[in-house]
């Protein structure tokens, strides 16, 4: 199983503190023999009638010495992930954790804007030291 990102326990409680509850750390998938493991799994009630509402969230630190490569790899997992739970649970909607500040440097132009809009779709940014949640996209 993969070591905790160094902000695991801010996006924890910033999800908790915003209505979640953390059903899976990690959420384990087992698919064709391989194992992957998602960073976490909640879920929250939206209505009783609807019944819950349930995501996974991977969570990037973008702390390496090229951001270039941090959306690389970001992005290449972020899609054997969705693709993954597309086929093994497709009523829960994956998500990309980054800090407020990653999504505001990193995200906001350039071809990792483009990457958010086409291919990654839904991002949750974070405030490590506050451990809130900032913003959801969509």
């Amino acid at each position: 199983m993969p070591a905790h990102d160094r902000d695991h326990d801010a996006v924890c409680a910033a999800l908790v503190a915003d209505g979640w509850t953390i059903t899976g750390d990690p959420l384990h998938l087992r698919y064709a023999g391989d194992d992957l493991y998602i960073d976490l799994a909640a879920e929250r009630l939206i209505a009783a009638e609807k019944g819950p509402q349930r995501i996974a969230v991977e969570i990037k630190s973008f702390r390496g010495p090229s951001e270039r490569a941090d959306l690389h790899v970001a992005v290449g997992q972020f899609v054997v992930y969705r693709e993954v739970l597309s086929e093994m649970d497709p009523q829960r909607e994956l998500y990309l954790a980054v800090t407020e500040e990653v999504r505001a440097e990193v995200f906001e132009s350039g071809v990792a804007r483009m990457i958010l809009t086409r291919q990654i779709r839904r991002l949750v940014s974070y405030d490590p030291a506050r451990k809130v949640i900032v913003r959801w996209i969509p």
